[in-house]
């Protein structure tokens, strides 16, 4: 679907301008993802469960697995031998440390657990960005058994509707609650947290919705998409993340209502002029691009953005030499993600030229084994190594 992949485009253009400082509430974007993710894989699910009686979940996990796992592998790789010759020691100890809890898709909760502020901790961890990745993995472990077993019968997608619904409210809830705390890391990666996005756009997938949303007048359908478009903007721009005060208490579920609403207009209502707008070259080729694109751009602004100053300096600081460095580092990501979308995510997605037959699965596998390898040899730099130790100066 055109629209959705110039979603994809704009959410990810959010999320770049944010991590290199350009846009206070960028991060949103991820929301976006998020809502899209869960509207596509639920609408997936149905449409199997309708068509077929029955959902295969060992082939949906499959092709999971299939389109996600093949660039994260390269990226994980790469990352870690370009922390090692270019990150230093802190970085590459906390990368090293890291990724076995990539390998295992849940980061996030590593982060959680050993109390890593999202906010204020991830500068010096190439794989930080992950915890979303993770989130979303888990998300299609649990969702499409509740699937599996609600969307059947005549009644499917009305019971698939009211559980996405109430477990959208259930995680605003826990949000509302867990946002309280001085560091949000908790309410802001958790997956129990985060799923309200997932569910709700899960639950723009289902018939009731859609039906409802047939109802609507295209012209109609074009002004609710203009605003509902504009209020995602102006919350991308005037947003300050944690320091938001209303961002634990509903800022985060109004954005994902807001995006869900904004997808099923897009996708139910035909003709709309938004939808082509949305689905215009731009946006669209980079939402194409944005699941490699996402991989990459953090390790790359972190290993970087240090060593473009002397260029910074030449457009004599201050915004302009931001910006300057941002679309260094963009285009670099942007590089990169083409790359990686040709030759990786594209042959095993489409079964075509290196990946065709077996010979995918076993270079994947190959290049999974070499990464755990890498982490196993690369030796962990100690604490404190090549500082001077005051004790030796007296």
């Amino acid at each position: 679907m055109s629209a959705l992949d110039g979603l994809r485009g704009f959410a990810v253009a959010a999320v770049l301008l944010f991590h290199a400082g350009l846009l206070d509430g960028g991060f949103l974007g991820v929301d976006l993802f998020f809502v899209l993710s869960g509207f596509l894989i639920t609408g997936l699910l149905l449409g199997e469960a309708a068509g077929k009686g029955r959902i295969a979940l060992a082939s949906f996990w499959w092709r999971r697995a299939r389109r996600l796992l093949p660039a994260l592998v390269c990226v994980v790789l790469v990352v870690l031998l370009a922390t090692w010759a270019w990150g230093g020691a802190t970085m590459l100890r906390f990368a090293l440390q890291d990724t076995p809890w990539v390998g295992a898709q849940a980061v996030n909760w590593h982060y959680i657990g050993e109390q890593i502020g999202y906010w204020d901790g991830s500068g010096t961890r190439v794989f930080a960005h992950l915890w979303s990745i993770g989130v979303e993995w888990q998300f299609y472990l649990a969702w499409p058994l509740i699937v599996a077993v609600a969307g059947r019968g005549r009644h499917g997608h009305r019971t698939v509707a009211a559980l996405a619904g109430a477990g959208a409210l259930v995680a605003l809830l826990l949000t509302v609650w867990l946002g309280t705390a001085v560091d949000t890391t908790r309410a802001y990666e958790g997956t129990d947290t985060r799923a309200a996005a997932l569910l709700l756009g899960a639950l723009a997938a289902t018939a009731p919705l859609r039906n409802l949303a047939g109802r609507i007048p295209r012209h109609a359908a074009d002004l609710l998409c203009l605003g509902i478009a504009c209020a995602l903007a102006v919350s991308w721009t005037v947003t300050g993340g944690e320091r938001s005060p209303l961002l634990f208490k509903g800022g985060l579920f109004l954005h994902s209502l807001g995006a869900a609403v904004l997808i099923v207009l897009l996708t139910h209502v035909p003709g709309t002029y938004a939808a082509r707008v949305a689905g215009s070259r731009l946006p669209r080729g980079l939402g194409e691009l944005s699941y490699s694109l996402y991989l990459w751009h953090w390790p790359v602004y972190l290993l970087l953005l240090p060593k473009l100053g002397g260029l910074k300096d030449l457009c004599g600081g201050g915004p302009l030499g931001d910006w300057v460095t941002a679309a260094v580092a963009i285009a670099l990501s942007v590089a990169l993600a083409a790359l990686t979308k040709a030759y990786v995510e594209d042959p095993v997605r489409f079964r075509k030229g290196w990946a065709r037959g077996r010979r995918g699965l076993i270079v994947v596998a190959a290049a999974a084994v070499a990464a755990g390898v890498l982490w196993a040899t690369v030796p962990e730099p100690v604490p404190g190594a090549g500082t001077v130790d005051v004790e030796q100066l007296r």
